[in-house]
């Protein structure tokens, strides 16, 4: 159990190692802007963020004290929740004044380095930089920040083991629910409200407890029938018939004290056909592949490759890459595709897919976060990946 662990508790010693990274790559100050960054180092997060124009900043000089920018309504609970003393409440008004707040800690003419995330940083921020820090050099500390993140220390493993509970939770539910006339949207809800019991008997009751939600939410990722060739469709009001397959991918809900895992499972309704068997063991042998390939000092696109060759092998075309990293966010890097030389190292988390679509008919996929270990690696999703039909 992790409740005791303050929300904050780690941020500290990973702001240091950024601050001696940021030193040595000549940045004087990194503006975190994404808020899976800010929470990593900061210990923060709120739930309104730049899709109401209302930016959280984390300003992180080469050397002294970080600094949090935060809309004043959420000021009281930064404080509670994060290791950073300096917070800087700004409110609502013309012009920028968040800006004016972050101005004010970093100096307004300042010849300096400034560190961003270039792949992440909001355009209204990005913006406000350009014009408002014209003595600012602007470099990409992205990089810097997507290593840090990479490997995960023991703290993260053990809430991420509880992250793949909650993600068991979820398929568990959701197969529950499966009958012939049941429509899909009945699907998803068994699925939020299985993970959101699990992820509440997981993080217990006390103070800090209340700093994580244990609600999961979302829209639902789940197509059955001829609409599970539509990879990304939502939960709708269809209703399952006998022979359907089902999809449920909860790569976009687990979000467990802020980790995310990718985890997908397939199921048939009453039935399957020979040939969409066929294809469910194809796809469940090109993800067994690159796990087996999963070890340190593997490539990524050298794992990636070993799954490709099982699809070529039964005369399919390969269809997107064969897994990413996840952590705080549900894109990290490295990814498992082509073009990706990234030695794996012990501590990185992957989610792992398979996947074949059969264009206008149906589709198949399956797919399970893991974490790489000394010896190959470890299941954090650990559910029957054989052929299921309910």
């Amino acid at each position: 159990m992790t409740a005791d662990i303050k929300a904050g508790s780690f941020g500290e010693a990973r702001t240091h190692a950024l601050q001696a990274r940021l030193k040595d790559a000549g940045i004087d100050w990194a503006v975190l802007t994404d808020p899976d960054s800010v929470a990593y180092f900061g210990g923060y997060w709120n739930y309104l963020g730049m899709e109401f124009g209302r930016p959280t900043l984390m300003l992180v000089p080469a050397i002294g004290t970080p600094a949090i920018v935060t809309p004043l309504m959420e000021s009281d609970m930064c404080r509670e929740m994060t290791w950073v003393q300096d917070v800087h409440p700004w409110e609502d008004g013309d012009g920028a004044p968040w800006g004016d707040a972050a101005r004010a800690v970093i100096g307004a003419n300042a010849r300096i380095a400034l560190g961003v995330e270039a792949a992440k940083i909001p355009p209204l921020i990005a913006g406000f930089l350009g014009q408002e820090l014209p003595h600012a050099a602007l470099r990409d500390a992205g990089p810097i920040i997507a290593d840090m993140r990479m490997v995960k220390d023991a703290a993260e493993i053990e809430i991420l083991r509880e992250a793949g509970q909650v993600a068991v939770a979820m398929i568990a539910s959701g197969r529950a629910a499966i009958a012939e006339g049941v429509p899909e949207y009945e699907l998803a809800l068994a699925v939020i409200d299985g993970a959101t019991r699990k992820a509440a008997e997981l993080i217990g009751e006390g103070d800090v407890a209340r700093h994580f939600s244990p609600m999961v939410h979302g829209l639902q990722v789940l197509q059955s029938g001829h609409d599970t060739c539509l990879v990304h469709r939502r939960a709708s009001t269809r209703r399952l018939q006998k022979g359907d397959p089902i999809y449920f991918c909860c790569c976009g809900m687990v979000n467990y004290k802020h980790y995310k895992l990718g985890f997908d499972r397939n199921f048939f309704v009453g039935s399957v056909t020979d040939e969409q068997a066929r294809h469910y063991e194809v796809t469940v042998a090109a993800q067994a592949a690159a796990l087996k390939a999963l070890r340190p000092g593997a490539i990524a696109e050298e794992v990636h490759a070993e799954a490709e060759a099982v699809y070529r092998d039964a005369g399919l075309a390969p269809g997107y890459r064969t897994g990413r990293a996840v952590g705080y966010s549900f894109l990290e890097t490295p990814e498992i595709k082509r073009g990706d030389r990234t030695a794996l190292k012990p501590g990185m988390v992957f989610a792992v897919d398979g996947g074949i679509t059969i264009a206008g008919r149906y589709g198949t996929r399956i797919g399970d976060s893991v974490l790489i270990t000394d010896g190959g690696y470890e299941w954090l999703t650990e559910y029957p990946r054989d052929l299921m039909v309910v």
